[in-house]
């Protein structure tokens, strides 16, 4: 069997780190897969579409199994590793261009998700700090408030509601003089990622069998036209699957060089103590998204964790090293105590990477595959909405469906475009995040 490269996450992920332990147990429905598995859906990969997906097919479907499985614990990929914003608005190249219409449907996409995942977290009881905080966008610089003068002209295209904020008064909000504008919208919310993973497969329909920690090694076709999963203790036949697996959709023989593994960074505090927090003078519950969109993501989280995101990485292999990130949480150092100074004697328990998937067209792909195989992938680093919505969608649509939503998502999704091959494509991507880099070094 041909060797595929498999998440090389490292074990230093803040959010799952600090989930309680009835979270963090294994939640797998029955011992992982041997020999050979029949289902008639099969998911693979449990981050934001898989689960999606798998819960929709569910609900769709309710006398036939349905099959997740993950390669590692759900919650520990990057569904659980970004900073926690379930964006409504749409972002970066998302908001570009002159066609309203286009980016009226990328919202309207956005806040059918959210609508959808609060549903579930109250539905639940799902502790996952799930907040209606909205999301500011700061401006270090004169180039940062220049980037958020032109972010506020296209929300007054769309006539969407924002809110400009001076230095001061995002201070007595963030605790830090730093920023020189901020750009409020109210429509964001704010979670712990990596508790909604696993809240959310806590509370699977019960037609759903789950493996975890369970890598699909080979997919294929058999002669009879099922597709077989092929792990390393058995075999799944599915008569149809959808694939959550984003960056690892090529591994699996689909998209192949169409998707840029690119890794991003963060660090989170331990909780600041009262003396700490009172020096700090902000308020807690809050996210920060930079101006510019290599500059710093910052968070203050409900029980009193600050987190700070920066640094990016071309990672062809999926993952970092101990000694990368060993430099990165001494530049996330520099970051955070550039901003609060009072706060420099305050550590950091974790530093982590989460690899998202970019496409250099700026292109999510969604739909059929080939007969049978769906799939949902490179969401250009906003899969928490785009990545739930597509997968609801996409179990509606491989289910014979057909809607609006299902409509405006086919009409704003294309083909990934073609990257070049190595090492050229390493030489450009490094290229240009080092470019970036040094053009946001006002802004990190």
């Amino acid at each position: 069997m041909k060797k595929i490269k498999l998440p090389a996450d490292d074990s230093s992920c803040g959010w799952f780190e600090i989930l309680p332990p009835e979270y963090r147990q294994h939640l797998s429905a029955t011992t992982p897969v041997s020999k050979k598995e029949e289902t008639d859906w099969l998911v693979i990969g449990g981050g934001f579409v898989g689960t999606a997906a798998t819960r929709r097919l569910a609900e769709l479907n309710p006398e036939q199994r349905v099959v997740l499985v993950d390669a590692q614990q759900i919650g520990h990929g990057t569904s659980g590793r970004n900073s926690g914003f379930v964006i409504d608005l749409p972002h970066k190249g998302d908001l570009e261009g002159p066609d309203i219409q286009r980016k009226k449907k990328f919202i309207q996409l956005n806040r059918a998700a959210i609508s959808y995942m609060e549903e579930k977290v109250n539905q639940y009881g799902i502790d996952c700090q799930w907040s209606h905080a909205g999301k500011l966008q700061g401006a270090v610089s004169e180039r940062g408030v220049k980037f958020l003068e032109h972010f506020q002209h296209l929300l007054k295209e769309l006539d969407e509601p924002h809110q400009m904020m001076d230095g001061q008064s995002l201070k007595h909000k963030v605790g830090t003089n730093y920023y020189e504008q901020a750009l409020f919208t109210p429509g964001c919310i704010l979670m712990q990622p990596a508790a909604l993973m696993r809240g959310l497969l806590m509370h699977m329909p019960e037609n759903v069998t789950c493996w975890e920690e369970t890598p699909v090694l080979k997919l294929e076709r058999s002669a009879g036209g099922k597709w077989i999963a092929k792990t390393s203790d058995g075999e799944i036949h599915a008569k149809n699957v959808i694939l959550g697996t984003n960056i690892f959709t090529e591994q699996l023989g689909f998209l192949k060089s169409r998707m840029l593994p690119i890794m991003t960074f963060a660090s989170m505090t331990r909780p600041l103590s009262d003396t700490e927090f009172q020096a700090y003078g902000g308020t807690t519950d809050w996210g920060l998204t930079p101006a510019d969109h290599a500059g710093t993501t910052l968070r203050m989280t409900q029980d009193r964790r600050l987190i700070v995101r920066n640094q990016y990485r071309f990672v062809p292999n999926y993952g970092s090293s101990a000694e990368d990130r060993n430099k990165i949480h001494d530049l996330h150092r520099q970051a955070m105590v550039a901003r609060y100074p009072m706060l420099k004697n305050v550590s950091f328990e974790n530093t982590w990477g989460g690899v998202c998937a970019l496409s250099r067209n700026y292109t999510s792909f969604f739909g059929e595959l080939e007969p049978g195989m769906f799939a949902s992938c490179c969401h250009n680093g906003v899969g928490a909405a785009r990545g739930t919505i597509s997968g609801k969608l996409l179990a509606e649509l491989a289910s014979g469906g057909d809607s609006e939503l299902q409509r405006h998502m086919q009409e704003v999704s294309g083909i990934p475009a073609r990257v070049p091959p190595q090492p050229f494509l390493g030489v450009g991507v490094r290229a240009r995040l080092k470019l970036a880099e040094w053009q946001s070094r006002s802004e990190v």
